[in-house]
C-alpha cells in the first residue's frame, strides 16, 4: 500500500503515538518549587508582622526614656544622663568626746574566802545566803569548849608560876642582906637572882599560853572580815572544820566596785597626759553587746607595765554601784572619755569614703550635681566623725546612693534636711547621730518629685 494514500494517513492521525515516559519529570520539578517558595512567603510574612508588634511595643519605652531629666536625648539630640537619686546630709559644728574602748571585768575590792582558823565542830551559822553584813557581823560559831578548858589549865600554871616567882625574889632579897652583912658568899646571892629569872621566863611562857587559848576563843566566833554580800553556804551545821581549809562562806565587797579593763600600748601616753593634768577621767561600762550603758564612773589607776604578750595595759575604773547593776566577774565594755573636741566640724561617717583619691566624700554642687572633695578626718564615734580639713560647716555632702556616682555627676535630692535641725542634736549632745535624708530611690517618693507634666506626656505615650 502506497505510503501518501489517504487510509494511511488517517489511521496515524486517529492513533498517535504515545510521548517517552521521561518528558513528565519537569512537571513534577516545577511543582515542588512552587510549594517552597509559598512556604517561604508564608514565614516572611509572619516575621515582618512579628517584627511591627515588637517595635510597636519598644517604642513607648524609648519615648519615656528620652523624656527630659530621665536620660536619652534632649533637645536638639543631645544626649543626656540619667540623674542618681540621692541622700544628704549638711556639715555641722559640734563637740566630739574622744573615747577610747577596752573589754573590761567587773572586779570587787575585796573577796573574802571566810575560813576558820582553829578547828572544832560548827555549832551555829548566823547568816543568810546572799544577805548583806557589815564588818564584824556574827557569821558563825566553832565549838568553844575544848579552848575554854585549855585556857583554864594555862590560868592555873601561870598562878603557880607567879608564886613562885615572888617567892624566889623574896629569897633574892633576903641574900642581898645577908651579903651585906659578909653572912653568905656572893655565889649564893647570884644563884638566887638566877633562879628568879628562870621563874620569870616560866610566867611569860604560862602568859603567852593563856593569851593563845583566849586568841583562840576569839576566834571561835567568826565575823565578817568587810562590807559585801554572802554567797552560798559552803559547809553545814555539825560539820567538823579544819582550820585553813575549810570554806564557810564567801563575802564579796559590792559598794564600791571596780572594773579592771585593757587598752592599747599606743594610747597609753594620751591617757597618762590627762592623768598627769589631774583630769578626772570618765568610764562608763556597758553591757556585752555594747547597746546599753550599765554604770558610770572615773579612772582611778594605770597599771605600772604593759603585757609584752599582747602589748595591752590594764586600768581600773571605780564605780559607786549603788543599784547593784554592776556584779562580781561581769564582762563588760569599757569606755574611758579622755578629751572632747569643742567646735569640731562634724560629717555622718556614711559619708566618708576612701578609694583612688585616698579619703573623699562626694560634696553637693548647687542643687543637682556632685563634685568629688577629698578630705583629712579626725576622731570618729562610730556615728559622726571630725573633718580637719577639706569641708565646711553648712556643705552638703551625699549619705546615700554614693555606688554609682562620679565626678560632675547629675544627681537629684530625695527629701530635703534643714541646717539647723540636723545640727542641733550634734551641737548640743556630743556625738549624738546626725539626721540624713531618706533612703534614695523609693518609688513612691522618686514619682512624687518628679514634675507633673513629664507624668502627663508619659501617659499620652503609652500605648
Amino acid at each position: 500500500m502506497n505510503e501518501s494514500s489517504p487510509i494511511r494517513r488517517e489511521t496515524a492521525r486517529e492513533y498517535p503515538v504515545a510521548d517517552p515516559v521521561p518528558a513528565s519529570a519537569p512537571v513534577r520539578r516545577r511543582s515542588r518549587f512552587g510549594r517552597w517558595m509559598l512556604a517561604l512567603l508564608i514565614l516572611g510574612g509572619l516575621g515582618a508582622v512579628a517584627h511591627r508588634t515588637y517595635d510597636a511595643r519598644q517604642k513607648p519605652a524609648e519615648e519615656t526614656a528620652q523624656a527630659p531629666g530621665r536620660g536619652g536625648h534632649g533637645r536638639g539630640g543631645r544626649p543626656t544622663e540619667m540623674k542618681q537619686a540621692v541622700g544628704v546630709a549638711p556639715v555641722v559644728t559640734g563637740d566630739m568626746p574622744v573615747v577610747l574602748q577596752g573589754l573590761g571585768t567587773v572586779t570587787p575590792l575585796a573577796t573574802v574566802s571566810v575560813r576558820s582558823q582553829i578547828n572544832g565542830y560548827l555549832t551555829k551559822i548566823g547568816f543568810r545566803e546572799g544577805q548583806m553584813v557589815k564588818e564584824g557581823d556574827f557569821l558563825a560559831q566553832i565549838d568553844p569548849r575544848p579552848y575554854e578548858a585549855l585556857l583554864a589549865q594555862y590560868q592555873g600554871q601561870l598562878a603557880r608560876d607567879q608564886a613562885l616567882l615572888q617567892n624566889s625574889k623574896l629569897d633574892l632579897q633576903r641574900y642581898q642582906t645577908l651579903n651585906r652583912q659578909d653572912s653568905i658568899s656572893k655565889q649564893n646571892v647570884d644563884t638566887q637572882a638566877a633562879l628568879v629569872k628562870q621563874n620569870e621566863g616560866t610566867v611569860a611562857a604560862d602568859q603567852a599560853l593563856v593569851d593563845q587559848q583566849k586568841l583562840n576563843l576569839t576566834y571561835a566566833r567568826i565575823v565578817s572580815p568587810v562590807d559585801g554580800r554572802v554567797g552560798l553556804r559552803q559547809v553545814d551545821l555539825g560539820n567538823y572544820i579544819t582550820a585553813g581549809s575549810t570554806n564557810i562562806v564567801v563575802v564579796t565587797q559590792l559598794h564600791p566596785i571596780s572594773v579592771v579593763f585593757t587598752l592599747p600600748e599606743d594610747d597609753v601616753a594620751r591617757v597618762m597626759r590627762r592623768v598627769r593634768e589631774g583630769a578626772k577621767l570618765t568610764v562608763r561600762a556597758y553591757d556585752r553587746s555594747d547597746q546599753h550603758e550599765i554604770a558610770t564612773g572615773s579612772l582611778d589607776t594605770v597599771d605600772n607595765q604593759i603585757d609584752t604578750t599582747t602589748g595591752t595595759v590594764k586600768l581600773r575604773a571605780m564605780f559607786e554601784n549603788g543599784d547593784e547593776s554592776l556584779f562580781p566577774n561581769q564582762f563588760v565594755n569599757a569606755r574611758l572619755t579622755v578629751e572632747t573636741i569643742r567646735n569640731a566640724p562634724l560629717v555622718p561617717t556614711a559619708a566618708i569614703l576612701r578609694g583612688t583619691p585616698g579619703t573623699y566624700v562626694y560634696l553637693m554642687d548647687g542643687d543637682d550635681k556632685v563634685t568629688v572633695r577629698p578630705i583629712k578626718t579626725g576622731e570618729t564615734d562610730g556615728v559622726n566623725t571630725v573633718v580637719v580639713s577639706g569641708l565646711n560647716p553648712g556643705d552638703r555632702v551625699v549619705t546615700d546612693g554614693t555606688d554609682r556616682l562620679r565626678e560632675g555627676a547629675p544627681v537629684r535630692v530625695v527629701g530635703h534636711t534643714s541646717g539647723p535641725q540636723a545640727a542641733g542634736p550634734a551641737t548640743g549632745a556630743p556625738g549624738a547621730t546626725l539626721p540624713t535624708t531618706p533612703a534614695a530611690g523609693a518609688p513612691a517618693e522618686a514619682g512624687a518629685n518628679q514634675p507633673s507634666q513629664e507624668r502627663r506626656g508619659r501617659r499620652r505615650q503609652a500605648p
